[in-house]
């Protein structure tokens, strides 16, 4: 008897789920009214901004570098990302590139 309360409650459980997953998936809107939207991208998106201002900055002036930052956004992964990387003050040139950082977006309900 235990089996088979435990087997229906796991198709259930399984009915549910693809209801979900059908119901968020194509109805328009669906997710954002009960998840809401991604707050708005940065207005300086894709622009190489000069960082003078923290310890990474500051240490890579010490070592004869500009530390230049970026936000850079990957529609087909649709993510946000934080690009760094390190000019050479002297000839401009691109000394280095630290790996791309992942910027989480929060949700706003409305």
């Amino acid at each position: 008897m235990g089996f088979i309360l435990g087997f229906l409650v796991a198709i259930a459980a399984i009915g549910g789920l693809i209801y979900v997953l059908v119901l968020y998936r194509n109805i328009p809107g669906a997710m954002e009214q009960r998840f809401g939207v991604l707050e708005a991208l940065p207005e300086d998106v894709g622009e190489w901004k000069v960082d003078t201002e923290s310890e990474q900055g500051k240490a890579a002036q010490a070592r004869g570098l500009k530390r230049e930052t970026r936000h850079f956004y990957d529609q087909q992964k649709d993510r946000l990302l934080r690009q760094v990387r390190y000019r050479n003050q002297a000839t401009n040139e691109v000394a280095s590139v630290e790996p791309d950082e992942i910027v989480k977006r929060k949700r706003i309900r409305s």
